[in-house]
């Protein structure tokens, strides 16, 4: 696998997400059922994506003094091009998380354990797909071909189904759980798991251990990431194969993930056409892979592409969003 990764580049980006992790789990949202506010979820958002600007620019700055500006330049827009892909698919992973913390009543404070596994989860899962990605691609390239076919109709299922939401009563990992497992009626603030007393067969007191519902959100949440991760990590590699790349942007995207959740949270009715645009997103992507041997797309336009389809969606959504309130 051909990277531009040292041993020190990719010691220094571990380090980075420690700190930011630490950062994010301990220090955003301070102690236990903490309602984070729309004010302090859009001033964290501004700082992680600040951060990840940052790196791009010393990632820059090293590759120009180690290799020259035009690999620094290739380099660094691969990685920007990267994260405004993954960071605007991720918008539709914040969706079904509100989705779900809607449909069993979770309170926003009682919110950020669950997001906490959420975000980890997505770390680790992504890290592994991602490295079996590379060495899938650079064993059989055609698997390029089958990605950006896969892309192509997942965004047009994405288009169709705008509109409809899921129906999560008959969720066959929901009816599972409850099937085999014995789940409470009410939530016990941030925990998965409680004791309760009950009479057994012989008239005999027993504890029973019963999940809440708060886990039942959390299988939900681990496994929309495992399928959102699916679809996004294949479209950055339309963008590049090298591991570094990949990985920097997709875990960049996904650690302001917990602050843009509570930035959407107040803000999701408004953005209604979103979704087609992250739809339109996944099609351009799917197409840019297929053309891959034909017409690369150069990344400049890849990027503007892309902005220009998530800027435009916002923009649209907003005025509909006004015209409707008159």
């Amino acid at each position: 696998m051909e990277t531009i990764g040292t041993w020190w580049m990719w010691a220094g980006f571990f380090a980075i997400v420690l700190v930011m992790l630490a950062i994010d789990l301990f220090v955003v949202g301070g102690g236990k059922q903490h309602r984070v506010s729309f004010k302090e979820a859009l001033t964290w958002s501004g700082i992680w994506v600040s951060v990840s600007m940052l790196f791009a620019g010393a990632l820059w700055w090293y590759l120009d003094g180690a290799a020259g500006r035009e690999v620094a330049n290739e380099k660094a827009l691969q990685f920007v091009t990267g994260y405004l892909i993954e960071k605007s698919l991720a918008v539709d992973n914040v969706f079904v998380w509100l989705m779900l913390f809607n449909f069993f009543a979770i309170p926003l404070e009682l919110q950020k354990r669950v997001l906490v596994f959420g975000v980890l989860g997505a770390i680790i899962m992504r890290t592994g797909m991602i490295f079996a990605g590379v060495w899938l691609i650079a064993q059989f390239h055609w698997l390029l071909y089958v990605f950006g076919a896969f892309l192509l109709i997942t965004g047009i299922k994405m288009w169709w189904f705008a509109d409809q939401e899921p129906d999560l009563s008959s969720n066959p990992v929901i009816r599972w759980i409850r099937k085999h497992m014995k789940v409470t009626n009410e939530l016990h603030g941030e925990r998965f798991f409680v004791q309760k007393q009950v009479c057994g067969p012989h008239g005999d007191v027993q504890w029973v251990r019963y999940v809440t519902p708060l886990f039942l959100v959390l299988v939900l949440v681990e496994l929309s990431d495992v399928i959102f991760a699916v679809d996004s990590i294949p479209a950055i590699f339309a963008i590049t194969t090298d591991p570094f790349i990949v990985l920097t942007s997709n875990v960049f995207a996904i650690l302001g993930l917990r602050a843009m959740y509570f930035l959407m949270a107040d803000m999701a009715d408004r953005f209604s056409l979103l979704k087609y645009g992250l739809a339109l997103v996944l099609m351009f992507i799917g197409v840019k892979m297929l053309l891959l041997d034909v017409y690369p797309i150069p990344v400049a336009v890849s990027l503007g592409v892309v902005a220009a389809i998530i800027g435009t969606s916002v923009v649209l959504s907003l005025k509909k969003d006004a015209h409707a309130a008159r």
